[in-house]
This record gives C-alpha cells, structure tokens and sequence, in this order.
C-alpha cells in the first residue's frame, strides 16, 4: 500500500474501463482469497523510512487488535484462505546488516504462529518499497548481500511449512529492473538454498514454498508485462524451474490507482488484467494479486467484484451460462486490508466485534468473502 499520493505511476494506457461483469459476490472458484494483516508496518513510507512509533501490531498480547481472532473470522465465516502478513526490514532488525533482533522477531512470529494455525497460506511480507532509509537496495543503498542476509534468516525459519509464501518485498518503484531482477534472483537462490521445501507429498513430488517476485512501479499489474515480466522472468529456482515462483502484482480501483481514495472509477480489465492474462498465458506462468481494494461504497463494491470475477466469471445470457475463466494464470486476490486499521482509515476491511460474533465491513460482504 502506497502511503502517499503517487500519481508518477498512472500510466497513460490505463483508461477507465466500464465493468464487464454485474456487480455480484465474488466468484469461489479462485484458489486463493484473503485479506491483509497490517500493523507491523505501521509508519513506513514509499521511501524506506519508518517512524517506529507507529508500530501497532494486531495482537492483543502486544496491546493491539485481534488479529487472530480477525483471521479465524475470515477462515470459518467468509471462507478466505490466504493472509498477507507485512512486516519492515527495520522492525525485524536495527541494522540493514545485522540480525534479527529477537524480541521483536517474536513478536511478529506470534501473528505468523495465528495465521499459520487458521490452515490458511500465510504471506511473509517485507514492507520496504526496495528501499532502507531512502537508499535503493543493490542499487546505492543497502547491498543484495544485506537483503539475502535477511531473507535467509526468515527461510530458515519458516521453511518447515509450505503454508507460508514468502513476498520478497513490497512495491518497489523508481529503480533500475533489470539490476532489481539480479537482487530477486539472489534472494530466490538464499531462499531455495537454505531448503525452504518440505517433504515429498504422497505423489513423490518436492512441495516447495511459494515466493512471489516483485516488479517496479509498485509492481502494477498495468505494466507489469512491459515493464517487469521480462526481467523477472529470467529468476530462477536452483534446478533452473521456474515452479512455484510467482509474479506479485498490484492494482488499485481509484481514479490515479493510489489506492487512497474511498471512491472506486474503474474495474481495470481492459487496461490490466486482460493484457496480464495475455501475457502471462504466453510465458507460461501465474500471478497473484497481493494488494487490491477500495473504499466501503457502492463504487468499489461495483468495480472490485468487477475485476475479482474476471478471474473467473460466470455470465448469463438469457438461459445460456458463459464461463471466462482466467484462474489458470491468476491464483487469487489478497485485499487491502484488516489487521490495526479502523473505519477511520479509507481502505479499511476490519471487521468490528460485538457481543459474540464478528461484522464485516460493506466491501468485504459485497466482494473479498466468498
């Protein structure tokens, strides 16, 4: 999520695109549906500075919200099956060359332990834009070293479950993709290096852990097949795969995709999704959208179910069902977002506790549950 207004990044080739499909509950078919679980990040800006001191994360234990309780909700009444968890480089750690600082490892371990105890796939995600304090990584700033350092602490770590995916990092932006395509290849080799596989399903078959590949442009998915598929594309498993190596793609609803404005203007399928779908077709591979939502109104709630069931969506024409189904190069949808956000903030999917249940916000009920 972006935490200011970017409007550099509206490209001149997204038009507004008028729904293609009626505003109806999203469509099950999809493998993943989930939500994010914010409050780790907390502070950080688009640059890669973080004021710490507004770290609040969503766990009761740590005096914030009930994030687990938030995700057994999503799990057991909205069937979602996904949570992307965002965390900072900097919380985890003092110095972008160090290691982990333990306590607040912890920390954030007891929101990955809650996710992992749902069933749900839980998304380890490093919330920097690519950047440490303004600097670039292995582009000026901290080196790939420093990031492989970090990212082979978190693998060895969670290798040991296949429910957890690991998001390289979060929306990087304004940086050089073909040298930013290098520094995802070195994390990907630390990652797979270090044995993030579990053990032979009953088909003989190596499960390994998801990794999602960033690209630039806070890895939109509006350009991502011009802009970041090639580059990315070139990363590679240790075996030379490309198995369970996913592109991370992002896209927002409002009129210049910032993703902070309450009203929703378009469904983006003519000017992103289908040409993703397109391309992703070509080069044989899938992708997952890990950030997408909008505001509580009756806009978003037209054109967010617009762009989910494009994934797969059903269409009746007098008695005729037509099926146009995209799930074979998109893999699910992960909103923005719940977790210590309120209904104070725009985006806010938080659902509220009262008495004995959970109640979900508009959006939510119109679109993300299934």
């Amino acid at each position: 999520m972006k935490s200011s207004l970017i409007s550099s990044i509206v490209l001149a080739s997204q038009v507004l695109a008028l729904p293609s499909a009626p505003a109806v509950r999203a469509n099950t078919a999809v493998k993943y549906a989930g939500v994010n679980i914010a409050g780790f990040d907390f502070g950080m800006n688009t640059t890669g500075a973080q004021d710490m001191s507004k770290v609040y994360p969503p766990l009761t234990a740590l005096g914030g919200p009930d994030g687990a309780g938030q995700m057994s909700h999503f799990v057991k009444d909205d069937n979602l099956n996904i949570f992307r968890l965002p965390v900072t480089w900097q919380y985890l750690s003092d110095s972008n060359i160090g290691t982990f600082d333990t306590t607040k490892v912890a920390n954030y371990d007891k929101l990955v332990q809650a996710c992992l105890t749902t069933g749900a796939t839980c998304i380890i995600d490093i919330h920097n834009y690519a950047r440490w304090n303004y600097e670039i990584i292995g582009q000026g700033g901290p080196s790939d070293a420093s990031l492989v350092q970090l990212w082979t602490q978190l693998a060895t770590k969670y290798k040991s479950s296949t429910n957890i995916a690991f998001g390289v990092m979060n929306e990087p932006h304004d940086l050089d993709i073909t040298t930013w395509g290098n520094t995802v290849q070195e994390v990907v080799t630390a990652i797979r290096t270090v044995g993030a596989t579990s053990q032979m399903n009953r088909h003989e078959t190596w499960l390994t852990n998801v990794v999602l590949l960033p690209g630039t442009d806070y890895t939109s998915a509006g350009s991502f097949n011009s802009t970041s598929g090639p580059a990315l594309s070139a990363v590679k498993n240790l075996d030379g795969s490309t198995t369970n190596l996913i592109f991370d793609v992002h896209q927002y609803l409002d009129y210049d995709y910032s993703g902070t404005h309450t009203e929703c203007v378009t469904d983006n399928i003519e000017s992103a999704w289908q040409p993703l779908a397109n391309w992703l077709r070509q080069v044989k591979r899938q992708a997952l959208n890990t950030e997408t939502g909008g505001g509580n109104t009756a806009s978003c709630e037209q054109y967010l179910c617009s762009a989910i069931n494009f994934m797969k969506r059903e269409m009746r024409c007098g008695t005729l069902i037509v099926v146009s189904s995209n799930t074979d190069v998109f893999l699910g949808y992960v909103a923005w977002s719940a977790g210590s956000f309120d209904n104070t903030y725009e985006l806010d999917l938080t659902p509220t506790w009262s008495g004995s249940s959970w109640t979900d916000t508009a959006l939510m009920k119109a679109c993300i549950a299934r």
